[in-house]
């Protein structure tokens, strides 16, 4: 080996060399088995959405990535006063929203159905009317969905309409109740009327989503990454032999070879009318020409294009901050409503109360959406606090009812309950 690759700095390039390519290697490996696996966790969910055999929702819950799209029977009663609308959905590429009924089961809790969508914009009129009686619903079994779930609300809606399917939302719309709803939802797959089927979703974590290829990307990254730490260690090493003192050992240097020198050409007499002194150039001249030097070049052209640049810079900067500046007053002054979250207490496992303090204008309705935490981060409660009052400065105690412990609640906004 050249003694220029066994120096201290060339230990550490080897050795990390030799550290990285397995890291790489090993990092590469275990997102492609984290691909595999998801592969296989949609494998399984897809033969679970193709059986079409149904079993009975106790035996199918609590919810996970297992159970969620397995088609699952309940028997009750549904309740035609608690029927909701779930709008700004997404549904075959049309603007929808769900028909959403409680559904009473034999076990007396409530349990979340979907009936089926409708297009946007189509009159409550329209909507069928639950059937009535005892009946037996079978539907595809759903997880509770999340402020992070595609196409939810924050909240802030109308009354008859809620933002997040979930049972920390229906626990406090129904404050009577002496349980809290089932912790996940039905979508019926053969709706009657008008009502389409609402397509199950794919449980989060489960499935060819954007991140199962993520991992296949990364996957390759990592691969790179290793290729990469041998392509640069053989271009080190190469650089370094050449640069190293045997490739720069001279050898002997060949004399340049002895210039021979020609006879200039005798020229012929010619008439003059002045006599004049020519004298013969030496074969080694080197020809000058002089250029005069160009419009637009030089140190004060350079330094009054760097004067221009800056000004211009200097402009764009200034419209830029304006233009910052003008969007934040814009918003602050057109807010007329603020809200605050000063205090909460845990009352009960199945309670939490919160002082609110609203400032707003005097004919403003205020819609402020509180939420709850578990300790373990789960949403236990979702509930809409209207300010109806004729008043600008509102503070108020509110009692939120949520479906576990609650450790931490969260003011999630508010806005105008006429923009929503």
């Amino acid at each position: 080996m050249n003694h220029s690759l066994r120096t201290p700095r060339w230990w550490g390039i080897h050795l990390f060399t030799v550290l990285a390519v397995p890291f790489c290697v090993l990092m590469g490996l275990w997102q492609l088995e984290r691909f595999s696996a998801r592969t296989e966790a949609d494998r399984a969910y897809q033969e679970a959405r193709t059986d079409r055999t149904a079993g009975p929702l106790t035996e199918l819950l609590p919810v996970s990535t297992d159970t969620v799209g397995r088609r699952a029977t309940v028997s009750g009663r549904y309740d035609p006063e608690a029927e909701f609308q779930v709008p700004d959905r997404r549904v075959d590429g049309q603007d929808a929203f769900y028909v959403l009924t409680l559904f009473r089961t034999n076990g007396g809790r409530a349990l979340p159905v979907v009936r089926g969508w409708l297009p946007a914009g189509t009159p409550s009129a329209s909507i069928p009317p639950p059937p009535r009686g005892r009946t037996t619903v079978t539907g595809a079994l759903q997880a509770s969905e999340n402020q992070r779930t595609r196409g939810t609300r924050a909240g802030g809606l109308p009354e008859g309409r809620i933002g997040v399917i979930s049972a920390a939302t229906f626990v406090s719309l129904m404050p009577n109740e002496p349980r809290p709803p089932h912790d996940a939802w039905i979508t019926v797959q053969e709706p009657t009327g008008p009502l389409r089927a609402v397509p199950p979703v794919v449980p989060e974590g489960a499935g060819l989503d954007l991140k199962a290829f993520q991992n296949l990307g990364y996957t390759g990254e990592w691969f790179v990454f290793a290729g990469f730490v041998v392509f640069m260690w053989f271009r080190l090493r190469r650089r370094e032999l050449e640069q190293s003192p045997e490739a720069r050992t001279p050898g002997p240097v060949p004399a340049p070879p002895s210039p021979t020198r020609t006879p200039a050409p005798t020229p012929s007499p010619t008439p003059s009318p002045s006599p004049s002194l020519s004298l013969p150039l030496p074969p080694d001249s080197v020809p000058v020409t002089l250029s005069r030097p160009v419009a637009g070049s030089g140190p004060g052209e350079d330094a009054r294009k760097d004067r221009i640049l800056k000004v211009v810079g200097g402009v764009l900067a200034a419209v830029f901050v304006g233009f910052l500046a003008w969007s934040g007053t814009a918003y602050l002054t057109g807010q007329n409503y603020s809200g605050e979250l000063v205090t909460f207490e845990v009352v009960s496992p199945e309670a939490v109360e919160a002082r609110l303090s609203v400032r707003k204008n005097t004919d403003a309705v205020i819609v402020c959406t509180l939420r709850a935490l578990s300790e373990q981060g789960r949403e236990v409660s979702r509930v809409d606090v209207r300010f109806p009052d004729r008043e600008k400065d509102v503070d108020r105690r509110v009692r939120v009812r949520t479906t576990d412990r609650a450790t931490a609640l969260e003011l999630v906004g508010c806005q105008d309950a006429k923009a929503g």
